[in-house]
C-alpha cells in the first residue's frame, strides 16, 4: 500500500487488523481521486513492463504483469463489495462516474500493443520455456485474457471494442442501480390485523424489524427481501396479499417509468451481439461459451432439455396434488404455488416450515458450516469482535489450520437484508490468495446473504432453502480461502463460470446430514436436538416440490441461451420475446417466471453469467457426482477423499484445466445420473 502523505485513506498504509480496509474513516469522496492515482500507477507498471529492455521472459513479463496493479485490484475489489452490499446514494454516484472510466482503464492495459506484443511472443512459444503446469497455466489464461478484450483486433476494431466495453460498465451500473432502487423501496403496509393472517411468530418479528430498518417506528412492513418475500407467499392467507406481493416481486425492474430498465438490457444486448461479431462470433452465446467448459451453446442447451421434460411433467403432476389441496380453486397462479405446497407438504411429510424454522437459528447454522469445513479441511474459525467494519450486521473470524495454528485468511458473514443493499446472496473478495517462496498473500472473503432479520433480542430463524444458502454461499468463501496457488490471475475462485459453482453447490450436501443436524440443529427455545422423525421427514420431502424447482431454474436458463443466441436485435422487443419464449417452452403457469428479464441481475449487472445461467446445472452434473465419492467411502467425512477434494478442486483455483482438475479428484470423468437422481428425475 501507498505510503506518501495524503488526507485520503485509501492511499495511505492500510495499518488495520488484517490489512482490512480502512472502514471507518472511508467518504464516497474518498474514491474517485483515490481510483486515478491507482489507475495512474497501474499504468506506469504496465508502460515499464512494456518498455523493458531485456527480452520478454516468464518473470519480467508474465509475473510482473500479475503482480501489477496491486492498489487498484484493492480499491475496486473494496468498492465493488460496498456497492453491492452498502451502496448509500452518494456511492452510487461515485459508481455511475467510475465504471466506465475504470472500463476504459482496463481497454487501455488489455490493448497495450507493447505489453501484448511481449506475451504474444512468450505465448508462441510457452513449450519451450521449461514451466511448470501452474506458469503454464497462468500465461495461457493472462494471454486469453488480452485476447478476449480485443488485443488480436485490427487498431479500428480495438477502438470500437473499448467504447462497446466502456459504454457497457455504465448500462450494468445503471441496471444494478435500477433494481436495487425497486427493492429498497418497495413496501406493503401490514396494518389490519387480518393483513397478518397465517404469518408464524418469526415472520411476524421479521416485519416490525423491516420497519424499525426504515425507520418506520412500530409497524409492520414486507420488502422485496427474498426470504421475506418467500416467507410471505408461503405463509400468507391473503390470497390478495399474496398476489400483490408476488407481482411486485416479478415487475422488478419495470414497475416504474424512471427505473425501467428494459431499454438498457436492449442496448446491452445489442453491443454484446456487436462485441461478439469483432471476435468473429456469430452470437454472443457463441462467443461467451468459447471460454466454458460446455464449449457450445449446444452443449448447453443439450444438458438443460434433458431435464426440461422430466421436470414439466413432475411440476405438472405437483400442480394437480397442490389443486386438490385447494379445493375451492379452479387456477392455480404462481402466489398460489409456494402457499399450497407448504400445505401438502405439512400433509404428506410432516413438514411443517412454521415447525422446521425454530430448529434453523442463523448462529447455530454457522456453527455448523464451520464445524463441517473443519472435519473436511482440517481449519477452524475463531470470531474476532472490535474490529472495524462497514456495518454493524458484518461478523469477522479468523480462518486458522488446526494443525499449526497458522492463520489461513479471513472470513465477513454480512447475513441479513436492509435496506441499500443487493438482493440475493453472493459471495465477494476483499483479497485475494496468492503465495511467492515464504510469503502468503492472505484472501479477504466475504458472504452476503439476506435473511429476514428478527427482531432485537430474539434469534433470527432460517427456513431449509435458507439454510441451503447460507451453505452455498460458504462453498464459494472456502474456495477462495483455502486457494493455495502462486499466481493471483489463478486464484480461489477465478476459474471457469461452469465450474465456478462446484465448490457451493457441493458444500450445500453437508447440510440435511443427519449428524450435522444432530449436533447443530437445536430448537431456539428448548435447546433439544431435532428429532429423528423430523429429520427423517425432512430428507423424504427433499424431492418433492422438485419439478417447480426445476422448471424455475431452467426456463430462464434456456430463455438466457435463446436471447444471447440471437443474430440480430433490429427492432427488438424484450417483453414480446419474453412471451414468446414462454410460450415456446411450454413454461407452466403456474409456476411463473422467478427471473424475469428486466430484473434478472446474473445476465444484465455485469457479463459473468450472461449466456452462463445455466452454469448452476452444469456444475450440479458435477457436485452431485463428486459427492458420490463420500457416500461410496462410507463416510461424508472421509479424510483421504477430503483431501483430494482440497487439492484438486479447493485449492488449485485455476492452476489446474478444470476437466483434468476433477478427473483428478474423482478418476473419471462426471457422470449425469447422480444429477437427475437428486432432482427426482430419473424414470420411474
Amino acid at each position: 500500500m501507498p505510503t506518501e502523505p495524503t488526507d485520503n485513506p485509501l492511499l495511505q498504509a492500510w495499518h488495520t487488523p488484517y490489512g482490512l480496509p480502512p472502514f471507518d474513516r472511508l467518504q464516497p469522496s474518498h474514491f474517485a481521486p483515490a481510483f486515478e492515482q491507482a489507475m495512474a500507477r497501474h499504468l506506469a507498471e504496465i508502460e515499464a513492463i512494456a518498455a523493458s529492455a531485456q527480452p520478454p521472459g516468464f518473470d519480467n513479463t508474465v509475473v510482473a504483469l500479475d503482480r501489477s496493479g496491486t492498489l487498484l485490484r484493492h480499491l475496486e475489489q473494496l468498492f465493488e463489495n460496498l456497492c453491492d452490499s452498502h451502496s448509500l446514494p452518494e456511492l452510487q454516484a461515485v459508481q455511475r462516474e467510475m465504471a466506465p472510466r475504470l472500463a476504459a482503464h482496463e481497454s487501455a492495459v488489455y490493448l497495450h500493443e507493447g505489453l501484448f506484443a511481449r506475451l504474444d511472443t512468450l505465448h508462441e512459444r510457452r513449450h519451450g520455456l521449461g514451466l511448470d503446469e501452474e506458469d503454464r497455466r497462468l500465461l495461457e489464461r493472462l494471454h486469453l485474457d488480452f485476447v478476449r478484450a480485443g488485443a488480436r483486433l485490427s487498431r479500428e476494431a480495438r477502438t470500437r471494442h473499448a467504447q462497446i466495453t466502456e459504454r457497457l460498465a455504465g448500462l450494468y451500473t445503471a441496471f444494478s442501480q435500477a433494481v436495487l432502487a425497486d427493492e429498497s423501496t418497495w413496501q406493503l403496509e401490514l396494518a389490519a390485523p387480518h393483513d397478518l393472517e397465517g404469518l408464524p411468530p418469526f415472520m411476524l418479528d421479521a416485519t416490525r424489524e423491516a420497519a424499525l430498518q426504515r425507520g418506520l417506528g412500530e409497524r409492520r412492513i414486507l420488502t422485496l427481501s427474498r426470504s421475506a418475500i418467500e416467507s410471505f407467499l408461503t405463509f400468507s392467507t391473503r390470497r390478495d396479499l399474496r398476489e400483490t406481493a408476488w407481482r411486485a416481486w416479478t415487475s422488478r425492474g419495470e414497475g416504474a417509468p424512471e427505473r425501467d430498465t428494459r431499454p438498457l438490457v436492449a442496448e446491452i444486448l445489442a453491443l454484446r451481439l456487436e462485441l461478439a461479431r469483432l471476435h468473429g462470433a456469430q452470437s454472443y452465446a457463441e462467443h461467451a461459451l468459447r471460454d466454458r467448459m460446455a464449449g457450445t451453446p449446444a452443449a448447453a442447451t443439450a444438458l438443460l432439455e434433458r431435464v426440461w421434460g422430466p421436470a414439466k411433467l413432475k411440476a405438472a403432476q405437483e400442480q394437480s396434488a397442490l389443486l386438490e389441496e385447494a379445493g375451492d380453486l379452479d387456477t392455480l397462479q404462481p402466489w398460489d404455488w409456494y402457499h399450497y405446497a407448504e400445505r401438502v407438504r405439512r400433509k404428506r411429510y410432516a413438514v411443517d416450515d412454521a415447525e422446521v424454522k425454530p430448529y434453523f437459528r442463523l448462529d447455530r447454522m454457522i456453527e455448523a458450516m464451520f464445524d463441517c469445513a473443519g472435519r473436511l479441511f482440517g481449519v477452524c474459525f475463531v470470531e474476532r469482535e472490535g474490529v472495524p467494519l462497514y456495518h454493524p450486521d458484518v461478523r469477522l473470524w479468523e480462518v486458522r489450520d488446526r494443525g499449526d495454528d497458522r492463520l489461513v485468511g479471513v472470513f465477513l458473514g454480512d447475513n441479513h437484508a436492509r435496506p441499500h443493499k443487493g438482493g440475493g446472496a453472493w459471495m465477494g473478495h476483499y483479497r485475494d490468495q496468492a503465495r511467492q517462496g515464504d510469503e502468503r498473500t492472505l484472501p479477504v472473503v466475504v458472504n452476503n446473504n439476506n435473511f429476514a432479520k428478527a427482531a432485537p433480542g430474539q434469534p433470527t430463524l432460517l427456513s431449509f432453502a435458507d439454510v441451503r444458502t447460507l451453505f452455498h454461499e460458504f462453498g464459494h468463501g472456502l474456495h477462495g480461502l483455502l486457494s493455495d496457488v502462486r499466481h493471483r490471475r489463478l486464484s480461489g475462485t477465478y476459474v471457469l463460470q461452469d465450474f465456478l459453482e462446484l465448490p457451493s453447490q457441493l458444500f450445500e450436501h453437508w447440510a440435511l446430514e443427519p449428524q450435522v443436524l444432530r449436533r447443530h440443529a437445536l430448537h431456539a427455545e428448548t435447546g433439544e436436538p431435532i428429532p429423528e422423525a423430523l429429520i427423517e421427514r425432512l430428507q423424504a420431502a427433499q424431492l418433492f416440490n422438485q419439478g417447480f424447482e426445476t422448471v424455475q431454474y431452467v426456463g430462464p436458463a434456456l430463455i438466457d441461451l435463446a436471447l444471447h443466441g440471437r443474430t440480430s436485435f433490429d427492432g427488438f422487443d424484450l417483453a414480446a420475446f419474453e412471451r414468446e419464449q414462454i410460450e415456446r417452452l411450454g413454461l407452466p403457469t403456474a409456476v411463473g417466471m422467478r427471473h424475469r428479464l428486466p430484473h434478472f441481475g446474473h445476465l444484465f449487472s455485469g457479463d459473468g453469467y450472461a449466456a452462463g445461467y445455466y452454469v448452476y446445472l452444469w456444475a450440479e452434473v458435477l457436485d452431485a457426482d463428486a459427492y458420490q465419492a463420500f457416500v461410496e467411502a462410507g463416510d461424508i467425512f472421509d479424510r483421504e477423499v477430503a483431501g483430494r477434494l482440497q487439492r484438486y478442486i479447493y485449492g488449485a483455483g485455476a492452476s489446474i484445466e478444470p476437466g483434468q482438475a476433477y478427473r483428478a479428484f474423482r478418476g473419471r470423468d462426471a457422470r449425469v445420473e447422480a444429477m437427475l437422481a437428486k432432482r427426482g428425475l430419473l424414470p420411474a
